[in-house]
């Protein structure tokens, strides 16, 4: 397993070492172990699972302390361009986002840090995700940024006109009005 930093101080892309010989392959998509020697020791409690179409857009979701959730992004099935914000008040990127492709393909996965509302969109025909949470999930608790925030400018890697947006999704405050309490 690689740990690879990006724009974002403590958001890192997580790329195991994967085993190819004549019958396919065979990887590690997470150990705990591993991660600790890396630097990353998070106690997951909960896995999530979606199943999107092409053209879906899920996000952009977090939820606030004392249930902040850090998110281990993976792709099972499909491609998806995953996008994290900085929502840390404190930090030098507060505001910046950072996205990166993740495809069954190319097994990468992506630590997204308690602080940060995450989203993805679908690129491929379907894609099936998964994540690991170390918080359980909190109605009372989330919050979201919409996907297409001016302030943002987030390029999802589809024409946004063409987006499968939930009615939830579709309401949520732009930016400067989220209530993030990072």
């Amino acid at each position: 397993m690689t740990i690879e930093k990006t724009t974002i101080k403590d958001l890192v892309i997580v790329t195991p070492a994967v085993h190819e010989d004549s019958r396919g392959c065979f990887f590690e998509a997470y150990n705990k172990s591993k991660l600790s020697v890396l630097g990353i020791d998070i106690d997951f409690v909960q896995d999530n699972q979606s199943f999107s179409n092409k053209g879906t857009l899920r996000g952009l979701h977090y939820q606030n302390p004392p249930f902040a959730q850090t998110k281990l992004v993976r792709v099972l099935q499909g491609e998806i361009m995953d996008v994290a914000v900085d929502l840390r008040k404190d930090s030098p990127t507060y505001g910046k986002h950072f996205g990166v492709l993740l495809s069954a393909e190319n097994k990468k996965q992506l630590l997204v840090p308690q602080g940060f509302a995450h989203g993805f969109s679908v690129l491929s025909e379907t894609a099936v995700v998964m994540y690991k949470c170390d918080q359980f999930y909190n109605k009372q608790s989330e919050g979201g940024i919409r996907f297409d925030d001016p302030t943002l400018d987030i390029d999802w890697g589809m024409d946004l006109k063409d987006a499968i947006v939930s009615e939830k999704d579709l309401i949520l405050p732009n930016f400067t009005n989220c209530n993030g309490q990072f």
